[in-house]
């Protein structure tokens, strides 16, 4: 895994002054009947961020993701298959065979970038039919395709290795979780987690504040996207927000746990969480590839503000987050 910190002539036309007279008027006419379209046009582009504004985290492809071994509990759970060959070696038989066996895969991963977490007051329709003003948490992000995977090759001799391979068009399933490192006056964790919320009124805000003129999706409509390959000549990057609501005002420091952005993967069966005759795969648990992004903020529980919400970890506390001193943001499985 990967640990790190987040990473624009002039030309002039000289032409006599009887004629640029008339170019002028044609271009004043032509204006006035196109005016309009072209201005629409202009105010529904892509916006050019500052510098800074996003933080853009490479994708992790790493070897040692394309293989797992495992035994298949499903044949070994059953001593029935159990026995000792006399002209066979024990390692030859479906028992034998089912010890230490390697899963191969091809796995690939999305570019995530994302502008700063903040904040914005939404009217929210509630059960009653009444609407209750909340304050919103929500991130704006990017994912992109690169089109590069990482996949198991086969040698002449038998063994493998692995190379970098061309990738298609994926889904990204999202979740994203904000969870709370802090910790109670007696020193005891508070953990508390929250799993981003459709909340469509806030979106269309969001999308006027943050992303005017582009298509911003909610954490379902990008499950239902496939996202194309980018590059060098079209860029098929695909805008999301991920929204909370409810967030305890005291929460100080936090991860944004994000799932989905990579089909990576692993596993463990529990011993004795599967015995003959069950169905296969029971008891077995499953991790993600998962990004986790550490932010902090220095003020109270009063007068939040977005303001005040910093991306990295503050000094002296990266225990709370699990990651040695200086990690912003690093790859874990969860």
């Amino acid at each position: 895994m990967h640990n790190g910190t987040a990473r624009l002539t002039y030309g002039r036309w000289c032409i006599p002054w009887q004629l640029g007279c008339v170019a002028l008027a044609l271009a004043v006419g032509l204006g006035a009947f196109v005016g309009p379209a072209i201005g629409q046009q202009n105010s529904a582009s892509v916006r050019q961020f500052a510098p800074g504004v996003e933080t853009t985290i490479p994708p992790d492809l790493d070897p040692e993701e394309t293989v797992s071994t495992h035994d298949l509990i499903e044949v070994r759970a059953n001593p029935d298959i159990q026995w000792k060959p006399e002209y066979l070696s024990e390692s030859r038989t479906l028992y034998g065979m089912s010890e230490g066996v390697k899963f191969r895969r091809d796995v690939w991963c999305l570019e995530f970038s994302f502008k700063p977490l903040r904040m914005i007051y939404v009217d929210v329709p509630q059960p009653s039919g009444k609407m209750q003003r909340k304050l919103i948490w929500y991130l704006v992000y990017r994912v992109k395709n690169t089109g590069k995977a990482i996949a198991p090759v086969e040698e002449a001799d038998g063994t493998y290795t692995t190379a970098l391979s061309a990738g298609g068009p994926v889904k990204f399933n999202p979740q994203f979780v904000l969870e709370s490192h802090d910790l109670t006056s007696s020193g005891q964790p508070i953990n508390k987690a929250y799993l981003d919320r459709l909340i469509p009124v806030a979106k269309d805000l969001i999308q006027q504040r943050e992303l005017p003129g582009r298509e911003l999706l909610t954490s379902v409509e990008m499950a239902e996207r496939e996202i194309p390959v980018s590059d060098g000549r079209a860029d098929h990057s695909v805008w999301g927000v991920a929204t909370w609501e409810d967030v305890d005002p005291r929460i100080d420091f936090f991860s944004v746990y994000v799932r989905g952005l990579s089909n990576a993967y692993r596993w463990v069966d529990p011993p004795g969480a599967y015995r003959a005759g069950d169905p296969p795969g029971k008891g077995r648990q499953f991790e993600r590839l998962t990004l986790q992004l550490n932010f902090w903020r220095p003020g109270d529980q009063f007068g939040e503000h977005e303001s005040e919400i910093r991306f990295g970890v503050p000094p002296g506390k990266a225990a709370l987050y699990g990651v040695p001193d200086g990690v912003a943001y690093r790859w874990i499985y969860r």
